[in-house]
């Protein structure tokens, strides 16, 4: 990210039913309590163009769509939510929360559907237009078989029909990806409570957002409480 930047990006990635999005709330409700401005995004989606755009990549009766239209659309709504939100965001120094970013993409267009890690990496270049994430967590819960198990209770989407196999690609990706760059991508295994694992997640994300680890310390009964509905 420039170093012009004021604000903190973090990223989540994992495969399907990771748990991402229980997380990032969870998160995002203490740095609201600490006075943050914070965002919760998703990609592909954040802008009415970028919501558009994952209607149309996640639509199941899209199937002959082909492996480099997906990539592009996916670059396109990228190249939204980063001009648009992202980066008006982190320059007025608001916490940004983003429930996938490029890892997605290397993960689910390169190894999945196997087209060149150097050009989905160019691809993610352009769109993102310098902005990088401070820190992504890898949220590891399941199998690729448990996990679309989850993900779809309720119907499956284009990307989640692809198979079991192209999914224990995309999740063997996120872990290779993760030992290349330990610096900024954390791994959080889930616990059997999902506040044991929220405790996880902050541990790996003290360092980049200023006084987290301060209010989790003056607060001994947090995470104990973290499951409880905000009023």
């Amino acid at each position: 990210m420039s170093e012009t930047m004021k604000g903190v990006f973090v990223t989540f990635e994992g495969g399907e039913g990771a748990g991402k999005s229980t997380h990032i709330a969870f998160l995002a409700r203490c740095l609201r309590e600490l006075g943050r401005e914070v965002l919760c995004l998703r990609e592909p989606g954040g802008t009415s163009i970028g919501e558009d755009l994952r209607a149309i990549v996640l639509d199941p009766k899209n199937d002959a769509m082909c492996d480099q239209a997906e990539l592009l659309i996916y670059e396109a709504a990228r190249a939204q939510i980063v001009a648009q939100v992202i980066a008006p965001a982190l320059q007025r120094g608001a916490v940004v929360l983003c429930d996938r970013f490029y890892d997605s993409t290397v993960a689910y267009q390169a190894y999945g559907r196997g087209l060149s890690r150097q050009f989905v990496d160019a691809c993610s270049a352009f769109a993102c237009q310098g902005v990088e994430p401070n820190r992504t967590i890898l949220m590891v819960s399941a199998t690729a078989e448990e996990g679309l198990a989850r993900a779809t209770q309720e119907g499956a989407d284009r990307l989640e029909l692809a198979g079991v196999d192209f999914h224990a690609r995309v999740n063997q990706a996120f872990l290779d990806i993760a030992a290349q760059q330990p610096q900024r991508v954390r791994v959080v295994h889930f616990a059997e409570c999902k506040a044991e694992t929220a405790r996880r997640v902050f541990s790996q994300v003290v360092d980049v957002i200023d006084g987290l680890q301060e209010a989790i310390d003056a607060d001994s009964t947090y995470f104990e409480r973290i499951e409880e509905p905000a009023e």
